[in-house]
């Protein structure tokens, strides 16, 4: 008796319901293995539910190995399928894969199409296998297309084409069934949430708010922001809100594409719209949201172009680093700090001349992106580094006068450096390890090409893709590393040049250029917590017996 096993793959959360494609597809190879009298089921069957047998890759997919190990465990002698296509619908994967499983004594058979696994010895066979998988390959690209074309038409129409419910909305059933029976659903107006959709888009078109500011604003409000739908507004969501056209009672298609495994969002202009909104999901006229775009793209615009007016070039965001960056974070919520810009314009009076001005700041993100949060959001740099300057100044002023302290500097620095060399040689060893692994890869290339490895020409390729890209992220973490160690040694010269330069420490701090700032920063300060109350310093080597308290607007050394 041959020991049989079945497999049961289907596409789409949809059939895995009792009465939907998984049961049909069980009874009808269960029916099939009956017939074959020196055929005996095992117990154990293989599953497979809503994952693509055409974009995922046979690697990817769990269950195929798992019925592969077992075929090398020589667990069972035949795989019983419904269609070739529950196997998958890659051209050379699958093909591989069938006679991988034929190396360990395994036959596929399918309910339609009989044994479907050729002889090793059967080259026109293996062709045919080929063929009948870049058949299914194309078909499944064609279907893509066509399922694209046919959304897009169904959008135009006003058709709901699936995925969740946006904020404001809830699924339910149409009353409809789709041409395979499913049942199919429509946006149905939650009234509560709709009152929240239509502040929003007063706050962004009646008082010119941004996203941010209105997130913050919600979130301030005891009843506002119990109605968020992940306990916090976010800027984000916010905005998702203020760009969906569906508040309008358009339904919308392709507002995002997929390029290099991320999606990307794109211009309205390129969006597939129902050609006429619908009044039963109307949350805000049509007008609003067309005035409410329009001035978003207004407001976008000074940021991204050059005002001519103005005559000055605005940038959206501040790309350079600050020379505090590495070190200091936001004394209310312990989020680090990043880099940014304030803007101000202005005109005189006298003449009419335009002038502006961009002023650095470190900003806190959570704050800006409207979470909850105490005070300030933004810090200007030119003060905080002021302040900072000032505080080393003092810092080695101490050290001056305390010759042991360099001594124990020193010490620490030799001692993280050894710890810094330890981990670097670690990685590298790692590296070693992963460049071995992938040479022996390689050397079975041909075994694969011939059918004779236990991976197929693609898996072994996919494979050694994926070490080398680890060998390439743990090379970037060692020179890092490297980068990091060649700026953290200070020697005793260098320290007597600091204690001899100290008269003139601010001068030379603040003449210096942003990274050599940084680095001298980063070679003295653990971390800075900044407030608008007070600055808290943590130098590397604690100086609480030499450096006293500074009250008001000085820093704080604990």
């Amino acid at each position: 008796m041959k020991r049989v096993r079945i497999l049961l793959r289907v596409s789409s959360s949809q059939q895995l319901e009792a009465d939907g494609d998984l049961s049909v597809q069980r009874r009808l190879v269960l029916d099939y293995v009956q017939t074959h009298d020196d055929w005996k089921l095992d117990g154990k069957e293989y599953f497979e539910g809503s994952k693509s047998g055409y974009k995922t890759a046979v690697s990817e997919r769990d269950t195929l190995q798992e019925a592969l190990e077992d075929a090398r465990n020589g667990e069972y002698d035949i795989l019983v399928a419904y269609k070739d296509d529950r196997i998958g619908r890659r051209m050379w994967e699958i093909g591989a894969y069938i006679m991988t499983l034929k190396s360990h004594n395994v036959d596929i058979y399918t309910v339609r199409d009989g044994c479907i696994s050729p002889e090793s010895s059967d080259i026109m066979g293996q062709i045919m296998l080929a063929l009948r998988y870049g058949n299914a390959q194309k078909s499944s690209a064609d279907t893509g297309m066509r399922v694209k074309d046919t959304a897009q038409k169904l959008v135009q129409q006003g058709k709901f084409m699936g995925g969740k419910a946006p904020y404001g909305y809830e699924l339910v059933l149409s009353g409809e069934l789709s041409k395979h029976g499913r049942a199919l659903h429509r946006f149905n107006i939650i009234p509560e949430q709709a009152e929240v959709v239509k502040h929003i888009y007063d706050l962004s078109f009646h008082q010119e708010f941004g996203s941010t500011k209105i997130a913050r604003l919600l979130n301030e409000d005891e009843y506002y922001k119990t109605m968020a739908p992940i306990n916090t507004w976010k800027s984000g969501t916010i905005t998702s809100i203020l760009t969906n056209p569906v508040y309008a009672g358009h339904i919308a298609y392709k507002r995002r594409e997929r390029k290099n495994g991320k999606y990307h969002r794109l211009d309205n202009e390129d969006w597939i719209k129902s050609n006429a909104p619908d009044r039963n999901i109307q949350i805000i006229s049509g007008e609003l949201w067309d005035r409410v775009q329009d001035k978003r793209k207004r407001r976008s615009d000074k940021y991204i172009k050059t005002l001519e007016h103005k005559n000055v070039k605005v940038i959206r965001r501040n790309d350079g680093m600050l020379s505090l960056i590495d070190v200091i974070y936001c004394g209310y919520c312990g989020r680090k700090l990043t880099n940014g810009t304030k803007y101000a314009y202005w005109t005189i009076k006298d003449t009419g001349e335009k002038k502006a001005s961009k002023t650095p700041v470190y900003r806190c993100q959570s704050a800006q992106s409207g979470i909850p949060h105490n005070k300030a959001s933004q810090f200007r740099a030119d003060k905080i580094e002021g302040i900072i300057s000032d505080c080393m100044a003092e810092y080695i002023e101490c050290l001056q006068k305390n010759e042991n302290i360099f001594d124990a500097i020193e010490q620490n620095q030799n001692e993280e450096k050894r710890k810094q060399e330890a981990e670097i040689a670690k990685m590298q060893k790692e590296i070693d390890k992963v460049m071995q692994a992938v040479e022996n890869m390689e050397e079975h290339i041909p075994e694969a090409i011939t059918g004779s490895y236990p991976l197929s020409l693609e898996e072994l390729a996919s494979a050694i893709r994926k070490q080398k890209e680890k060998i390439t992220e743990q090379e970037q973490r060692i020179q890092e590393k490297k980068d990091s160690l060649n700026g953290m040694a200070v020697t005793t010269g260098e320290w007597q040049s600091l204690k001899s330069n100290i008269p003139t420490w601010k001068q030379v701090f603040k003449k210096a250029n942003t990274q050599t700032q940084r680095v001298l920063i980063n070679k003295l300060i653990e971390r800075i917590d900044v407030t608008d109350e007070q600055i808290v310093v943590r130098f590397k080597i604690n100086l609480n017996d030499f450096l006293p308290r500074m009250d008001g607007d000085s820093p704080t050394t604990p």
